[in-house]
C-alpha cells in the first residue's frame, strides 16, 4: 500500500522560507535560509572548494538579470581543478576513472596521473594545431576515458568543448557543427552497441560533407583497436590519428593550464530534439564547478576517494556534471559503464558494478531498474553480489512510480531518493541530501526539498502563487544560484523569451507540480503531459502510478488522445510481466477497474491494451509525446537517440486496435549509416 499523507498539521508553525522548522533538519534550514536571503555570503564560502589562480572581486553581480554572474573577476582552470591539484597534493596514484565495458570485454582503471599524462600530450598537440582560448572544439565519441581526456585537454587551453551524443546520426551532428563552428572535431572511429558496431568516422565524414561549416583543422580520430569489425577508413586529407597528435608534444615541457574568468564559457551542450533550431546551453566555469563539488558532497554524500557511479553518457548533462567534472574536481573515483542494465550479458550487471568497485552512491533513471525487474524479477543474477558499500540510489530524468521505487529499495536495500533537475540547471533543484540529517523517506512521489539557492514557487497561469498542494507551474525566483546556464549560445533573445518572459522575475521550468505543507516539491510531469478530460486536468504520471499497482504490469505509458465529447482522454499501453497467464482482454479489464477504484470515473480510462515494448531513448526515457502524436495521425520524426525504432510497428497495431493512428504515416527516423 502507498503511504498516506502526513497526519501532522503544520498550520501556524514557525517556518523558514515556507518550511516548518519542526519538520526539517536545523542545519539544512540554516544553510538554505542563508543561501536564499544572503546568497553572496553563502556562495563565497563554497567558492573555497576550488583552487583559483586569481580570487574573485565580487561574488554576485545581478545588475543585468537574467544574466547573473558569479565570482566576478576570479580566474581558474577546469582541468587544473580536475587533475593537477590532486597530483600536487600527492594523490596522483588514486584511481580517477573505472571504465567497465562488457560490450568490449575490458576494464580499465585510470589514475589521476595517467589522465594528466595523456591530457597534457593532447593539449600540447591541440595547441600546435592552433587551438587557443575561446575556440570551440566538437567531440563525437562514446563513453570511454578518451572522451574525458579530450574534454579536459580542450579546457586546459581555455577553449570550449561541445560534446555530441554518439548515438546522433549525420544530420544531427551536422547541425551542431554548423551552429558551434568548431576549429576541429575530435572523434572515435567506432562506437559499440549490443550486436552492432556504430561507424562514428563514416557518420562524421557525412556530417562534414553536408555542413555549411568546414572545420579549418583536420579531424582527430581515436582508433578503438578492441572493437571489430571496423570498416571505417581515415581520409588523410581530413583526418589525423589521435596517437599522432600525442606524439607532436612528446618530450616537451607539459603545457600549462590557461586561467579563464569565472564567467567565461566552459562548454556548449545542445539539448535533445534541436536538429532544426539548435538550442545550445552555454555553461560558464566558475559557478558550475563550485555547484558540482558542493552537491557531490552535500547531496550525494561523496567525499574524495569514494567511488561514485552516474549511469549516463558523456553526451548528456549528467555525464558532463557527474561523470566528468564533479567527481574529478572532488577527487573521487568515477565509474564509466559501457553496457546495458539487462543484456550485456545479463541483468546482474548493476549489482556486479556496485560490489566489484565498492560503489557508494548511484545516479540512474527509473527505467534502468524497470528493465532489470522485467528481465529478472527474482534477482537470480544479482543476489550473488554484496550491496554493503551502497548508501543510496538517486533517480531522476523521468517520473518514478511507487511500485518501481519500492522494488528498488527492497532489492538493493538502500533508500531510493528521487530528485529533480534539468539540462539548463546543470545540477539538482530539489533533492533529499545525504549531507544533512534529512528524512531519507520523504513523501511518496516527492522530489525532495529545494537545494541551496533555489527559491521554488508554484505559480498559477496569471503569475500568482498557488496554494499548498495546488497544481501549477514550477518557477524559480531570480537570481538563480551558481551552475545554471548563462545563456543559449548565439541566441540571447530566445533565452529571454523561452525561460523568463512568461513569469517576469522567475525562471520558467516548464514543469508542472505542487508544494505540500512541509515544503516538499512534487514534480508531476512536464506541463504539456497534463491532459484535460472534460475540463478536468489529470497528470498522466499519476495514472501510470495507478496502473503499476497491478502485480501483472511491469511498465506502462499513458498519454492523451483526442475524443469528440471530452476533448481528450487517456490511452494506456502497458507491458505485462513475463509469462503472464492472463489474456490481454482480462488484464486490460482489471486495469480499467483498478483506475476506476483509485482515480475514479472522472479519468474516462477505457483505452487500454498491452504491448511487448515501448519506444525509449538510449538514456531510458519513454517517448510518450511521439506516441501521442502518432495516435493523432501526425507525422512523427523520431530522434536518432531512439533505442529501437522498430517498436512502432507494434505500437501502430496496438493503437489501431483502439481506433487510433489509423492513417498515421510511418515515423521518420534519422538512421545511422550501415
Amino acid at each position: 500500500m502507498e503511504p498516506g499523507p502526513s497526519a501532522v498539521n503544520y498550520e501556524g508553525s514557525e517556518s523558514v522560507c515556507g518550511m516548518p522548522v519542526e519538520a526539517h533538519d536545523p542545519l539544512y534550514l540554516k544553510a538554505y535560509r542563508q543561501s536564499v536571503q544572503n546568497p553572496a555570503a553563502f556562495w563565497e564560502e563554497q567558492g573555497n572548494l576550488l583552487d583559483w589562480d586569481r580570487p574573485w572581486e565580487k561574488v554576485l553581480d545581478n545588475s543585468n538579470p537574467p544574466f547573473t554572474k558569479w565570482y566576478v573577476g576570479g580566474y581558474l582552470n577546469a582541468c587544473y581543478n580536475s587533475i593537477d591539484r590532486h597530483i600536487l597534493a600527492g594523490r596522483g596514484s588514486n584511481v580517477a576513472l573505472i571504465h567497465d565495458s562488457p560490450l568490449t570485454g575490458t576494464v580499465r582503471r585510470v589514475t589521476y596521473q595517467e589522465l594528466y599524462d595523456q591530457i597534457v600530450l593532447l593539449a600540447g598537440g591541440l595547441a600546435k594545431l592552433g587551438v587557443v582560448k575561446g575556440d570551440r572544439v566538437v567531440i563525437y565519441m562514446p563513453l570511454i576515458p578518451e572522451t574525458i581526456i579530450a574534454m579536459l585537454a580542450i579546457v586546459r587551453l581555455g577553449a570550449i568543448h561541445s560534446v555530441v551524443f554518439g548515438g546522433f546520426a549525420a544530420r544531427e551532428l551536422c547541425s551542431r557543427i554548423e551552429h558551434v563552428e568548431p576549429k576541429l572535431v575530435i572523434a572515435s572511429n567506432v562506437g559499440v552497441e549490443p550486436g552492432k558496431v556504430v561507424p562514428y568516422l563514416d557518420i562524421l565524414h557525412s556530417a562534414i560533407t553536408m555542413s555549411r561549416w568546414r572545420p579549418p583543422q583536420r579531424n582527430i580520430i581515436f582508433r578503438r583497436d578492441n572493437v571489430t569489425p571496423d570498416t571505417t577508413k581515415l581520409d588523410p586529407l581530413t583526418d589525423v590519428l589521435w596517437s599522432d597528435i600525442l606524439k607532436m608534444s612528446e618530450g616537451e615541457r607539459p603545457i600549462a593550464c590557461v586561467p579563464i574568468e569565472a564567467n567565461d564559457p566552459l562548454y556548449i551542450l545542445y539539448t535533445s530534439g534541436t536538429t532544426d533550431k539548435p538550442k545550445g546551453v552555454l555553461r560558464t566555469i566558475g559557478g558550475h564547478l563550485v555547484a558540482l563539488v558542493y552537491t557531490l558532497r552535500t547531496l550525494y554524500g561523496i567525499n574524495p576517494g569514494h567511488t561514485w557511479w552516474a549511469a549516463s553518457d558523456m553526451g548528456w548533462v549528467v555525464g558532463h556534471s557527474y561523470i566528468c567534472y564533479g567527481p574529478l574536481c572532488l577527487g573521487a573515483t568515477s565509474v564509466m559503464y559501457e553496457g546495458k542494465p539487462d543484456r550485456t550479458p545479463d541483468p546482474g550487471q548493476y549489482f556486479r558494478i556496485i560490489d566489484q568497485y565498492q560503489v557508494r552512491s548511484i545516479f540512474s533513471v527509473p527505467t534502468s531498474f524497470r528493465v532489470i525487474r522485467r528481465a529478472d524479477p527474482d534477482i537470480s543474477y544479482g543476489r550473488q553480489y554484496s550491496m554493503k558499500s551502497l548508501r543510496a540510489i538517486f533517480i531522476a530524468g523521468e517520473h518514478c512510480d511507487y511500485e518501481t521505487k519500492s522494488w528498488i529499495e527492497k532489492t538493493f536495500k538502500v533508500p531510493v531518493l528521487n530528485h529533480w533537475w534539468q539540462t539548463e540547471t546543470g545540477s539538482a533543484v530539489t533533492a533529499t541530501c545525504l549531507g544533512f540529517q534529512q528524512n531519507l523517506s520523504p513523501p511518496t512521489y516527492s522530489t525532495g526539498l529545494p537545494l541551496m539557492g533555489y527559491d521554488v514557487k508554484i505559480l498559477k497561469a496569471d503569475g500568482s502563487e498557488a496554494q499548498t498542494s495546488e497544481l501549477g507551474r514550477i518557477a524559480l525566483k531570480l537570481p538563480l544560484p551558481p551552475g545554471n546556464m548563462a545563456t543559449l549560445y548565439k541566441n540571447e533573445e530566445l533565452f529571454r523569451k523561452l525561460y523568463f518572459q512568461k513569469f517576469p522575475g522567475y525562471y520558467d521550468t516548464m514543469d508542472a507540480g505542487y508544494k505540500d505543507e512541509r515544503g516538499y516539491i512534487f514534480v508531476t510531469a512536464r506541463d504539456d503531459d497534463v491532459i484535460n478530460v472534460a475540463g478536468h486536468r489529470l497528470s498522466t504520471s499519476s495514472l501510470e502510478d495507478a496502473v503499476l499497482r497491478h502485480p501483472d504490469v511491469v511498465d506502462v505509458a499513458v498519454f492523451g488522445v483526442p475524443e469528440a465529447t471530452k476533448g481528450q482522454v487517456p490511452l494506456c499501453l502497458y507491458i505485462p510481466v513475463e509469462n503472464c497467464k492472463k489474456t490481454d482482454a482480462k488484464l486490460s479489464t482489471e486495469i480499467i477497474k483498478l483506475i476506476r477504484d483509485v482515480v475514479g470515473p472522472i479519468a474516462a480510462f477505457r483505452l487500454v491494451t498491452s504491448v511487448n515494448n515501448l519506444p525509449r531513448t538510449r538514456s531510458g526515457k519513454t517517448m510518450r509525446k511521439a506516441m501521442a502524436d502518432f495516435a493523432r495521425n501526425e507525422r512523427v520524426i523520431l530522434p536518432a537517440t531512439i533505442d529501437d525504432a522498430s517498436v512502432f510497428v507494434e505500437i501502430r497495431r496496438a493503437l489501431n486496435q483502439l481506433g487510433y493512428a489509423m492513417t498515421a504515416p510511418d515515423p521518420i527516423v534519422a538512421k545511422l549509416l550501415d
